[in-house]
């Protein structure tokens, strides 16, 4: 017996679907009042933090390969 044969089955014993229940629309549309939206200020405020730590952490790492380059070209030129 397939799954939707059993489906099938189960609403036919259950009498069909049940009104009573809330559609998913129904609860979604109740959850997303609970939701505790950030304020525009709050947005931006977080926007330019993280926009400042995505230039901090790259010019860090732009940093450290500059470091390592020469490194690696010293220790290169020393060798031979």
């Amino acid at each position: 017996m397939s799954v939707s044969q059993k489906i099938v089955q189960l609403n036919r014993v259950k009498g069909g679907k049940n009104r009573s229940k809330p559609s998913f629309f129904q609860g979604m549309k109740e959850e997303m009042k609970k939701v505790s939206w950030t304020t525009k200020r709050e947005l931006v405020l977080s926007a330019k933090i993280v926009i400042g730590a995505v230039f901090a952490f790259g010019i860090g790492i732009y940093i450290v390969d500059l470091v390592v380059r020469y490194l690696i070209l010293g220790v290169g030129s020393f060798f031979k």
